[in-house]
């Protein structure tokens, strides 16, 4: 099952989650939210976990579960965004799954998001959203086995140009 699974990266709001459910159902995978599952290990949202604890535990908690992470079928995987801050992580995703980067504007995902005190983001105290966004993308195109552009375009022709992608053989990045 080498690189069975396929994981889900970009910043929040990209649509990981919804389009990773979606993929999931449609291809007939399994399907794991990483945020869901460190919510789950630590009984708090996320947000909490990070206003209680700080962003170096919030970080060590994430790398933990990517690195625990056990698919006994072929499962799509949908990261937090900053999934990408843990190289070890993001290697162990790799070796078994290929990478999906959802990339959107920046400007697009402010305006989905709205509040983003309320998200859980893992940002550092008074950073904006846009120096998230670059300190970001970067690290998302490097860990990108497809990089697929969501600027403006809704679920249904995204899922419809991953599924593509994954099916054809056309260079990864688009």
């Amino acid at each position: 099952m080498d690189r069975a699974n396929l994981v889900m990266i970009g910043m929040p709001g990209a649509g990981k989650s919804t389009l990773g459910v979606l993929l999931a159902k449609r291809l007939g995978l399994a399907f794991i939210d990483t945020d869901l599952l460190i919510q789950a290990r630590d009984g708090r949202r996320l947000q909490e976990i990070i206003a209680g604890d700080g962003l170096a535990a919030f970080a060590a908690l994430e790398e933990r579960v990517l690195l625990d992470l056990v698919t006994v079928r072929p499962t799509v995987i949908a990261t937090g965004g900053s999934a990408v801050y843990s190289a070890a992580g993001m290697e162990r995703l790799r070796r078994h799954g290929r990478t999906i980067f959802i990339d959107v504007p920046c400007a697009e995902l402010e305006a989905r998001l709205g509040d983003i005190d309320q998200r859980g983001l893992a940002i550092e105290p008074g950073e904006s959203f846009s120096a998230l966004f670059r300190r970001r993308h970067p690290l998302y195109l490097r860990y990108a086995d497809l990089q697929i552009d969501g600027a403006g375009k809704g679920v249904e022709t995204l899922l419809a140009e991953i599924s593509k992608r994954l099916q054809s053989s056309l260079p990864s990045r688009a």
